[in-house]
């Protein structure tokens, strides 16, 4: 599977520095006490958890950026369906550094396995209608890119990556500007003042902000937060295809098909991260 452009090796690798620092600090002592240095050792990644495997391209970097002589024989790939009692890879080499690198490799596929599973599973509940899932940034702290490329790989669609590559009048912002009208405006000169080209997301929580936003015409894409679903139907009708439409607000498996069937573009939900339960896996030496 082919990586989003946002993940690359600069990225991972200053990430494994950094939790190097965090885990390793001064030396894994566990290890370097009763472990020869020159054992050579084999382990393989066990599924204890049905899934969608994510993670596995991220492991092999982690692996390999420790300790370029590790071997990593990948079985399965990132976005197959995997069950319990599955390996995904086996990989050999230095006793020390699989044991050294096996925290945080698990903790990584763990986590990113139940991203992915839980995209999969809110993409399959709308594959009859039009809406695309979306996440949010309601991620972990410096772990934002590794949850987002789970999403990816669970089959659905990233939102934007941070503040700064798309534009997002949330409720606060408009408030404070005066105004979903005052406050595209003043986005919209500060656009042309900065030379910058960013689409334009305004939030509405009613009709009347929606007609607001429909009547700068220059919004790419409106928002229908915690609106009811007779609401968010009359919404995507006063709209008409005019900009792109997109749910969010307490979205869950019981109400994301009724909310697709309105006809909206988008469904946003944060809780396919943060919600998300981590998979169980090990590794181990055989």
């Amino acid at each position: 599977m082919q990586r989003p452009s946002y993940v690359t090796k600069e990225k991972i690798h200053k990430f494994i520095e950094q939790a190097k620092a965090e885990d390793i600090g001064n030396g894994d002592h566990s290890t370097l006490a009763c472990v020869s240095e020159d054992l050579r050792q084999r382990a393989r990644l066990l599924i204890k958890d049905d899934c969608i495997l994510a993670g596995v391209e991220l492991a092999k970097e982690i692996f390999n950026y420790y300790d370029p002589d590790l071997q990593i024989e990948i079985l399965k790939n990132d976005g197959d369906s995997v069950k319990k009692g599955d390996i995904a890879f086996n990989v050999y080499g230095s006793a020390r550094s699989i044991l050294t690198m096996e925290r945080l490799v698990l903790n990584c596929m763990q986590r990113m396995s139940g991203i992915a599973t839980s995209a999969n599973e809110l993409v399959k509940l709308v594959s009859d209608t039009k809406a695309e899932i979306l996440d949010t940034r309601k991620t972990t702290p410096n772990f934002r890119m590794f949850e987002k490329w789970a999403v990816y790989i669970g089959g659905a669609r990233n939102h934007r990556f941070g503040l700064f590559d798309m534009i997002m009048l949330k409720d606060n912002h408009n408030d404070f500007a005066g105004g979903i009208k005052n406050s595209v405006a003043a986005t919209v000169k500060y656009l042309k003042d900065h030379n910058l080209n960013l689409a334009i997301e305004v939030e509405t929580r009613n009709l009347q902000e929606v007609q607001d936003a429909l009547d700068t015409n220059v919004v790419d894409v409106i928002m229908l937060d915690n609106m009811s679903i007779d609401v968010m139907r009359q919404a995507v009708k006063l709209i008409d295809g005019r900009v792109k439409t997109e749910a969010s607000g307490g979205i869950t498996k019981d109400s994301i098909k009724e909310i697709a069937q309105t006809g909206v573009d988008y469904i946003s939900s944060g809780a396919i991260i943060y919600n998300a339960p981590v998979k169980d896996m090990s590794l181990k030496a055989y």
